[in-house]
């Protein structure tokens, strides 16, 4: 990579993923002996297969890039996806026309009804980064799963909300996927959150359930830290460094 800013940011991705997968072994892991791969559209796995001599917990994993923030996402058993935006994010054109482009007719229409510029801003940057984390776990990224395939929409609800951590929850309506090229594979797979992360950045999280019943609500547990790689770690769940928001308008 060209750059010092973009090598730097490599090397924190990279390290960031091997040190958070070897934290959640049940054995001491050195972050060095985890070997990778990617999948066919490009996303990349850990290769369970090449790792001797021990028996790890199998980890899924998904990395996320800004220019101040890197994220990275770990689940048990079933795939994630994650994806952080700058809440102060500029958008070069107007959302209307970019929204033509990309997003489906429903959530055109959504941005469209909203009057005042700068919330109908932060409602794209949080319905991109859903968008994102949705692909994400899919494993196909965005030439797999084009964004006009499907559609991310907010239904109320008198379930459960997100878990932030075991003795923190917040109320928060159910984000939910329709894809509108296979009416099979729709709502009930996924669940999502939709955090504030230090004030400044959106982060949307998207895993596929994992459960007998798939269509039964279950909240989304989580662990939140702050992390320098092999230097610093915080658990800021509970704080004001980690807020869940609300749905899209």
């Amino acid at each position: 990579m060209r750059g010092d800013e973009l090598q730097k940011g490599a090397l924190l991705a990279r390290a960031l993923v091997r040190t958070t997968i070897a934290r959640y072994q049940t054995n001491q892991v050195s972050p060095r002996s985890l070997k990778f791969r990617k999948n066919i559209h490009g996303k990349p796995e850990v290769d369970w297969q090449q790792i001797e001599d021990w028996h790890p917990q199998q980890l899924h994993f998904n990395i996320s890039h800004t220019e101040s923030l890197v994220a990275c996402g770990v689940t048990t058993h079933n795939p994630i996806g994650i994806d952080i935006e700058e809440k102060e994010r500029k958008i070069k054109h107007s959302i209307s026309s970019f929204a033509k482009r990309y997003f489906s007719q429903q959530e055109v229409q959504l941005l469209s009804s909203i009057s005042d510029p700068e919330i109908q801003r932060q409602e794209f940057i949080k319905l991109w980064t859903l968008k994102e984390a949705y692909v994400k776990a899919l494993g196909r990224g965005f030439s797999g799963s084009p964004f006009k395939t499907f559609t991310i929409r907010s239904v109320a609800a008198s379930k459960e909300g997100i878990h932030l951590s075991e003795s923190s929850s917040s109320e928060n309506s159910d984000i939910v996927v329709e894809s509108l090229e296979d009416s099979a594979n729709h709502t009930g797979d996924w669940r999502f959150a939709l955090l504030e992360l230090a004030g400044s950045h959106y982060a949307a999280i998207c895993s596929k359930k994992y459960c007998a019943d798939k269509y039964k609500s279950h909240p989304m547990k989580m662990s939140v830290w702050r992390t320098i790689p092999l230097v610093e770690d915080e658990y800021v769940s509970g704080t004001d460094s980690v807020i869940a928001v609300g749905g899209l308008m």
